[in-house]
């Protein structure tokens, strides 16, 4: 009895479902509380952008509730490219996977690693190689491919999924945050800021040095904690209910069949980072790549028709909740951008800051856009809400334009992967198998150190008067 007594009294972490539910039902509510406002756009280097002086008041659309369910539907449908981008990676993934190929080559990786000692070191280099990618081209949709592969190897090698999934999702948040040429990001805001494109590099490499030793470190030391003792791992119950973990003591042959499956995967992923960095890929060329990977797979290894639409099925399956948790999260945004409130929040946080004193103006930019991140996880969505109104500003606070770049380039970034809002985010835990529960107790400290971090860049950049202009 005593037991069962402690049981029911014991803190139950809610759903993902449940909070975003709460969520859409708060952001109806706002709709009611707060004054719908609206500022004008025009049009900027082929890109409509606000017009900072021309906010006025309108008359209220408040979304009622029964209004706020109906745009879970249209949140789907706004973001049913993300959606069906999901699902035909999860089943194109999966026919890939049930080849072996991808368990056989990560194992062989592990051993090898682990046989000359250098596994510890796949850790920071994979989180730099990610990275990479986040300064390069603004990784965060293209972390997806890779994390379940992350996931696997984490575990082969004595880590955990969360191990796994903080070496794409971390690395590459990491090199966002401080990106020296991401088109998305910087290049969008130095636009809009009329600042020469890719100018202040030299700092934002040097930004990048610390918000990526503060990722490493903190990634790592978790990781060899979960090897010394598994139990401390948050994910040690689900991780032991695993069926894609690999037993390195029971591994198969490599064959050739495997060996071509491992050409055509690697092969689609430099044709992926090819087609993204050159061409201008979406997700919709990248759903078109991995299903060809696929079925070329399938080819490789003479699958029935039958048995390729089977396990195809099996894919999309397991990613179905996280599909829906992308539209949910968007309905947020539609219920605030129908009730007219995203450009009232915007004008009173933004005539807040400008009566903060000069010294920590540009704090106050940098928390702004911490905030305002949780509205808009799109990074080009952002840039071309809050840069055409924080850049003259900070122009009558004395902030200067760059430091109001790096301000919003991190307050966009370090969120991305803790807010239920950012569909990608929501993804790659469905793709990685982790609770956003989980996620969240094991990221809070991270993020928090971070946002720390990002504090003292932006300070530094406003001291040094970080420019041109």
């Amino acid at each position: 009895m005593l037991r069962e007594k402690k049981s029911k009294g014991k803190f139950e972490a809610p759903h993902v479902f449940v909070i975003l539910f709460t969520l859409v039902i708060l952001a109806s509510i706002m709709t009611y509380l707060i004054p719908a406002g609206h500022f004008e756009r025009v049009e900027l280097g082929g890109r409509m952008v606000i017009d900072p002086g021309s906010f006025t008041y309108v008359a209220r659309t408040p979304v009622g509730i029964f209004e706020a369910l109906n745009c879970i539907t249209t949140g789907i449908g706004e973001v049913s490219e993300i959606i069906a981008f999901l699902l035909i990676m999860g089943g194109s993934f999966e026919v890939i996977q049930s080849t072996d190929a991808i368990k056989i080559g990560i194992g062989r990786i592990a051993v090898s690693s682990a046989k000359s000692g250098r596994d510890k070191f796949l850790i920071p280099i994979l989180m730099m190689a990610f990275a990479a990618g986040g300064v390069v081209f603004g990784m965060a949709e293209e972390t997806l491919p890779f994390i379940a592969i992350m996931v696997m190897l984490a575990i082969s090698m004595g880590f955990d999924s969360i191990t796994g999934a903080a070496i794409a999702l971390v690395g590459a948040c990491a090199g966002v945050s401080c990106s020296a040429m991401s088109p998305f990001t910087v290049g969008v805001a130095q636009t809009i800021a009329e600042l020469p494109l890719l100018s202040g590099w030299q700092f934002r490499m040097c930004a990048l040095v610390l918000m990526l030793t503060i990722a490493i470190s903190y990634v790592y030391r978790y990781a060899m904690k979960v090897r010394k003792n598994p139990q401390l791992s948050l994910m040690y119950e689900i991780d032991r209910q695993r069926n894609d973990v690999l037993n390195l003591d029971e591994l198969e042959a490599l064959t050739g069949r495997h060996k071509a499956v491992l050409a055509i995967f690697f092969g689609m992923m430099a044709i992926l980072v090819l087609g993204v960095m050159k061409w201008g890929w979406g997700i919709t060329q990248m759903s078109s790549l991995f299903l060809a990977a696929s079925i070329l797979s399938a080819v490789v290894f003479r699958m029935r028709f039958n048995q390729y639409a089977v396990t195809f099925a099996q894919g999309l399956e397991s990613l179905a909740v996280g599909a829906t948790v992308v539209g949910l999260s968007r309905a947020v945004l539609v219920i605030m951008t129908q009730g007219n409130i995203i450009d009232t929040i915007l004008f009173v946080s933004s005539s807040l800051l400008s009566q903060i004193p000069s010294t920590i103006s540009s704090l106050g930019i940098y928390v702004f856009q911490c905030l305002l991140n949780f509205l808009i996880p799109s990074g080009s969505g952002q840039a071309a809400v809050s840069i055409p109104i924080l850049a003259p500003l900070g122009d009558l606070i004395g902030v200067t334009r760059q430091t109001t770049v790096v301000a919003f380039q991190l307050g966009d970034a370090i969120s991305n992967i803790l807010t239920p809002t950012s569909g990608y985010f929501m993804a790659a835990l469905s793709l990685a198998k982790i609770p956003w529960e989980k996620w969240v107790k094991w990221i809070l400290p991270l993020i928090g150190l971070q946002y720390l971090g990002g504090a003292i860049v932006v300070v530094i950049a406003q001291f040094i008067q970080l420019g041109p202009f």
